[in-house]
């Protein structure tokens, strides 16, 4: 069947994205509002607790990210071999993904643990660092059910099952704002445990999510005939070498954004409560926005792998463009709808006035940087179902540490010594002036890198 751009064609392959899109969706929805729920909980004790969650959080938030990029691998993987007809390879495939993220939970539950020496040096109240690092401490203990959560994500997912996801990430949001109630306020005979009964429970909501997906592969119909767990495989080091090389690259692209706007926080700060507060409530409802293009390029990533598998360069071509379309099309509408109503957004945050004048201001920003972050997104992902993921991570590298937070800190600190740097600071804006130019940077570069590589494989 020729993959020509018609609207029937376009409109098949729409629904189908769709289909695989909205469950990941809601799942992602759900997994934000854990993080979500433990701020505005811990908000409810002290200042010290609050701060201490922040801290621990900031932490919490780069080391999950780059274990959800680094086990991605496994959705391409699968892809491939479901496209391919291979089903009988996949639970072997599976197999060696659990042996990989067990190795990856363990090496980021450490690397988790040593980056709260970094606290000592951030002049914070010595209690409050004692207190953030305590919660990285436990909410280590779940990295390891969140990497294999992940693999297994991967897997149901490019096996076209996403509502799993979908369900299961609700369960979890419903049993951490449940425990979070019972350990943080201490309830039901339990000590009050303030933030560190929010690292509790979100531990311990990693190893429940894991339970039920492989609760939910046991006894559901569709894993049937890829059903994994039918006996015990040793590590094959091989397998889970190739896994590495296809992951790791992915885990520094995530790595390289979370850090870069975590960076960018972290100078904001110098500025005052208003800015920073302006900053995190842009960023917030700008991370939130993001959810739905990230939805869409996970499941390009199953359609693009899926095509490539049974070795139909030319679907896979029109399945990357088709979920860049979509991606791009909400962007457009995302970005109409905060500016129109970005000061209802910033008064739904907060009622300080200044905090919402200088809130309207960045918001304008985030609705330029929509179109440039759905793109790059959607294009990285469709990448990377073609098992290319060393090049995207090259260019989000070099859009956000050689683009966006160079030029953020000229604008937003405006250095003596740099020629070209403004008078005044801009302060946050400056640095957000910086996010737009680096995700332009990256939109581009990963857009003609799409088109380059979707042709190349149409010719061999």
């Amino acid at each position: 069947m020729p993959y020509t751009f018609t609207i029937g064609n376009i409109r098949k392959e729409a629904a189908s994205l769709w289909k695989l899109a909205w469950p990941v969706l809601i799942g992602q929805l759900a997994t934000v509002g854990m993080g979500v729920a433990d701020v505005a909980m811990t908000g409810h004790t002290s200042a010290a607790e609050l701060a201490a969650v922040s801290l621990g959080a900031s932490i919490w938030s780069i080391i999950i990210v780059t274990v959800s990029g680094t086990m991605m691998a496994m959705n391409t993987v699968v892809a491939h071999e479901v496209g391919a007809g291979e089903f009988g390879r996949i639970p072997h495939s599976v197999r060696q993904a659990l042996w990989t993220s067990l190795a990856v939970g363990v090496v980021a539950a450490l690397l988790a643990n040593l980056a709260t020496l970094l606290f000592n040096h951030l002049h914070m109240a010595p209690e409050v660092n004692a207190r953030a690092s305590l919660f990285v401490h436990i909410i280590s203990f779940g990295l390891p059910a969140f990497a294999a959560y992940r693999a297994l994500y991967g897997y149901s997912a490019s096996i076209n099952q996403t509502k799993p996801v979908m369900v299961i990430a609700i369960v979890g949001l419903l049993f951490n704002i449940c425990v979070n109630w019972v350990l943080i306020f201490g309830r039901f005979g339990f000590p009050a445990m303030g933030g560190v009964g929010c690292a509790v429970a979100t531990a311990c909501c990693m190893w429940l999510m894991l339970t039920c997906m492989v609760a939910w592969i046991r006894f559901a119909e569709p894993y049937r005939q890829t059903y994994p767990f039918t006996h015990w495989e040793w590590p094959h080091w091989p397998e889970i070498r190739s896994m590495l090389r296809l992951g790791l690259p992915i885990g520094v692209t995530y790595f390289a954004e979370v850090s870069a706007f975590g960076a960018v926080s972290l100078l904001v700060a110098r500025f005052g409560v208003e800015e920073v507060s302006a900053h995190q409530i842009a960023l917030n409802f700008s991370s939130l926005v993001f959810m739905v293009p990230l939805s869409f390029g996970i499941g390009t990533v199953t359609r693009v792998g899926q095509a490539m598998g049974e070795g139909n360069p030319a679907r896979a071509r029109f399945a990357s463009w088709v979920g860049v379309g979509m991606a791009l099309a909400f962007a457009v509408l995302s970005a109409v709808f905060i500016a129109l109503f970005r000061y209802q957004i910033a008064a739904a945050y907060t009622s300080d006035a200044a905090v919402q004048a200088l809130c309207v201001h960045l918001l304008l920003f985030a609705a330029i940087f929509q179109l440039s972050d759905a793109t790059q997104v959607a294009t990285s992902c469709a990448i990377r179902g073609y098992k290319v993921t060393r090049q995207p991570m090259q260019i989000q590298l070099l859009a956000f540490w050689v683009f966006a937070l160079p030029l953020g800190c000229v604008l937003g600190l405006a250095p003596t010594w740099v020629p070209f740097a403004p008078a005044q600071p801009m302060a946050a804006a400056g640095f957000w002036i910086g996010l737009v130019v680096g995700l332009t940077v990256a939109a581009v570069l990963l857009t003609w890198s799409m088109h380059k590589l979707t042709l190349r494989r149409l010719e061999t």
